[in-house]
């Protein structure tokens, strides 16, 4: 199946060609500046280490992407969901989690308009 052609990192003055939004140096940036500016303190508080640790047995115990399953596909699971979000009441019970692979992930996100949003 053919690729996509890469395009040019998003981050003014990079001339780097990526697959994605952004170089793999200025999505960790990007990244960065997106937890210190733009995310609510209050839900940056709920992602510590107790959280890292729910995250790493729960992808280890569903290792593929439960939206790619769905469509008889079999992909790696990068990511872990909050199928109720954390500001909506959600919570890290294993029933609230599922794991997927990242362009289900932010394809959810942005369907759900959680990160995207500008305020």
């Amino acid at each position: 199946m053919p690729r996509k052609p890469k395009r040019p990192c998003s981050h003014p003055g990079c001339p780097e060609l990526t697959d994605h939004r952004f170089c793999e140096a200025h999505a960790k940036q990007e990244a960065a500046r997106y937890e210190k500016y733009d995310r609510d303190p209050a839900t940056r508080r709920r992602y510590g280490r107790a959280w890292k640790r729910i995250r790493d047995r729960y992808i280890a115990a569903n290792p593929l992407c439960e939206e790619c399953k769905k469509n008889n596909r079999l992909t790696p699971a990068t990511e872990v969901h909050h199928i109720r979000p954390l500001a909506r009441g959600g919570t890290h019970a294993v029933d609230n989690l599922m794991s997927l692979c990242t362009p289900c992930h932010s394809a959810i996100t942005a369907r759900d308009g959680d990160r995207w949003k500008r305020r």
